[in-house]
């Protein structure tokens, strides 16, 4: 007990009836506590204990193993009511929630704890979702493309990003996203970010976008009405359409105008993670080099 109270951080400890109150009570109601019941003489507890290890290390910030030798602690096992070996139980806020008995595979394991152990994206989703209350999205979305990267099932991370890509102008990426959502899925939040994407592309049909539009149509070696609509799109928060008529723009004539530092600073404008930004500094890049 004394290396348990010394390090608060030991996920694997062994248990005796004087630490007893303090690992399985105390402890549990902060981390989750696997009991892994044992004893010398046991075969299959010996193929089983390294696999526990193993997983007490991976999830420790979350995991505690706690190992009950049954031949010296026969008054703890006894508690339990153990019958077999080896035997496992998952305890949370001090109350048995889960277990099983005999030797299981590491698989099978991992799909037991991860009903009661945090999600590794849920620490982004949280740091976007604060984000997002603030207001700002576009330093949500790293977080919640990292999220979705960790976990691409998890549908409260699609919904938070494609909420990001809408309000931070990139509509194309939000409506591929959002495309994905399967029917099982689509709850209210899906119909309100389709109404977002609906408003969002009805702010940029504007006259001054209809006419520039049209004059590009008729004019399309004029590259000064490409640079005039791109601005005009960047406002309207279409910024794909925005950065591709400026890269078609500095294909044909790289020093045209202002065409350069706007590119560049629409691309700056764009979040870390949207995949326009990367996919333009590539572009970019090489018509500089």
């Amino acid at each position: 007990m004394e290396n348990f109270v010394a390090n608060q951080q030991a996920t694997i400890v062994d248990i005796t009836v004087e630490n007893f109150q303090q690992i399985i009570i105390e402890a549990s109601q902060d981390k989750l506590v696997l009991i892994d019941f044992w004893a010398d003489w046991c075969e299959p507890c010996k193929d089983l204990m390294p696999i526990l290890e193993k997983l007490a290390n991976e999830y420790s910030q979350h995991l505690i193993l706690a190992k009950v030798d049954c031949e010296a602690q026969q008054e703890v096992a006894a508690q339990f009511g153990i019958r077999s070996l080896p035997t496992v139980m998952v305890v949370q806020n001090g109350q048995p929630v889960d277990g099983f008995a005999g030797v299981q595979p590491e698989a099978q394991i991992r799909e037991m704890l991860a009903k009661y152990l945090p999600n590794p994206e849920d620490d982004l989703l949280a740091t976007a979702g604060k984000a997002i209350q603030q207001g700002d999205y576009a330093g949500a979305l790293p977080a919640a493309k990292e999220a979705l990267g960790l976990n691409p099932d998890n549908v409260n991370a699609k919904y938070m990003l494609i909420d990001c890509f809408i309000e931070t102008g990139s509509i194309d990426v939000a409506k591929t996203l959002i495309e994905e959502i399967k029917l099982v899925d689509q709850d209210s939040r899906y119909k309100t970010l389709l109404g977002k994407i609906e408003l969002a592309e009805q702010a940029a049909d504007t006259p001054e976008i209809r006419q520039l539009t049209a004059a590009v149509e008729a004019n399309p070696d004029d590259l000064q009405l490409k640079v005039d609509l791109a601005v005009q799109l960047h406002q309207a928060n279409k910024a794909q359409e925005a950065l591709s008529l400026l890269y078609g723009v500095l294909k044909k004539e790289l020093g045209f105008g202002e065409a350069r530092k706007l590119m560049m600073d629409m691309m700056n404008a764009l979040p870390d993670g949207d995949p326009l930004k990367s996919e333009y500094r590539r572009k970019m890049y090489s018509l500089l080099y």
